[in-house]
This record gives structure tokens, sequence and C-alpha cells, in this order.
């Protein structure tokens, strides 16, 4: 009877040594994103990423600054909402030290008008022109307006442009900086405004049929996955990225966003 206990015992260890990996139980990760695309497309992943290994517990919010905050705090594992510069000016202005896992996909920056404009070259003067607030989209949407020989930027600003760089301003525009979220709501009192692609999604807005003005797909503001400096190089780390930039999403982001948005990879 010892003997069969032992036989018994030996054969029910090796079956649960030959288990697949894929049979242990997954990781819990908590990611953070903003509503809209962001959250969209990490519900897409989040079945594939099962699959992985890594079960997602997705929080959402609202606006751009307590992802980051909820990230270095702890209460995420990684997040996924913001380009590159925007974590670098983060870093700087609140100490962080978060760093990029991966690039996923780019919002082109776009203007929109409900007031019938055809471009931007018909802004009548003292037009009333809505910009993000952020430090970084403020100045993608300043760029812009440059490129299109509206105003004149000191040109020393660089990339962290904003309106106290403005040196010529020839037809008297009116720079209003809002919450990226209010600036969807605000098109109907203002000429035009600079809307993010996550936030253009949620407020049906879709760049190539609504914009009057998209901002060039080789600028360097590529979304990211993002994680705290000590996780960068953990296994789940490189398991994520592997997933997110996937064939399967990459098809999802293509079919469902229709050219609104690129995907970096």
């Amino acid at each position: 009877m010892k003997r069969r206990s032992l036989i018994a015992a030996v054969g029910l260890t090796t079956f649960l040594n030959s288990i697949p990996l894929a049979y242990a139980a997954p990781q819990t990760i908590v990611v953070g994103v903003t509503a809209g695309p962001h959250a969209e497309i990490m519900e897409f992943v989040k079945p594939l990423a099962l699959k992985a290994g890594l079960d997602l517990r997705i929080v959402e919010f609202s606006d751009f600054v307590q992802p980051n905050a909820a990230l270095v705090a702890g209460d995420l594992d990684i997040n996924s909402f913001q380009h590159k510069p925007y974590m670098d000016q983060q870093n700087v202005d609140r100490g962080y030290r978060l760093v990029s896992a991966a690039p996923t996909i780019t919002f082109p920056l776009t203007y929109y008008t409900r007031k019938g404009y055809k471009s931007l070259d018909d802004l009548p003067k003292g037009a009333r022109i809505g910009i993000p607030n952020d430090p970084t989209n403020a100045s993608r949407a300043l760029h812009m307006l440059q490129e299109k020989g509206l105003i004149r930027l000191d040109p020393q600003a660089g990339i962290r442009a904003t309106v106290l760089d403005i040196t010529e301003n020839p037809k008297k525009l009116r720079i209003i900086e809002l919450d990226s979220a209010q600036l969807p709501r605000s098109l109907d009192d203002l000429d035009v405004a600079a809307i993010n692609g996550s936030y253009a999604d949620t407020a049906g807005l879709v760049p190539q049929r609504d914009g009057i003005y998209m901002e060039r797909p080789d600028v360097p503001y590529a979304n990211i996955l993002c994680v705290r400096e000590e996780d960068a190089q953990k296994p789940w780390v490189q398991t994520f990225v592997k997933v997110y930039r996937s064939p399967e999403v990459k098809a999802f982001v293509e079919n469902r966003y229709k050219g609104g948005m690129i995907c970096a990879w």
C-alpha cells in the first residue's frame, strides 16, 4: 500500500509539473487609460493578454493628470494615454521617474470648426482659436498655426512653445487655452479648436471628414505604454508590449478608427 501511495504521489507530481505554463494563474496587471479610444483598444487587448498570462484590470480616467499620478503612487502598473514629450515634461515638472515601454498609436492633432471654414486660411481677424492647455499639446497646436503662416513663434522655444512665445500675430488671433476634454464641447463658441484624437473620437469627430487641418504624421508624438522606471525590464512588461503591438490589435485600430489614428509599429 505504501509503495502504491508513493507511486501515486510521484505520478501526481509529474503530472502537475507537466502542466503547460498557460494554465498557471494569470498575473493581474492594473492598467490606466483615458476614456475613449485608449479604453476601447485596451478592452480589445484584454482577452489577448489573458491568453498570454496577464489578467488586465482596466481603470479609466477623465483627464491627463491622474493616470501618471496613480502610476507613481503604485495604484497602476502601467498606463496608456500619453505621448513621450508629455511624459518627459511630467517627469521634469513633478519629479516622476517614468519611462516608455513602447510606442503604440499616434493621434494626429486636428483643427475642427462648426463655422463653415474650409481652411485655417479662411479665419477672419480676431478669430477665437481653442487649443489644449497642457504644455505639450499647446505647443503642437501653436506650431500648426505657424506652419499655416498665421503666427510666428520664437525659434528658441522649440517644442515647448507657449502663447508667450508668439512674436507675430498679424490677424490678431485670440488663442484660448482650455482643458482638452472641454474643447469639443466648446466648438460652438470658438471659430476653430485643435482637438486631440481621443477626445475627437469621443465627440464623434473624424479627422478626415470633419477636420480642416491635420498634424503631419512625422511629428514625434506617438503615444506610449508608460511604466515606472524600476519596472521597465520586468518580463510582464515585455509580454504586455508584445500583445499590444500584435497584428490583431493593429487590424482592430485600422478598421475601427479609419485613419483617425496611426499604429506606431
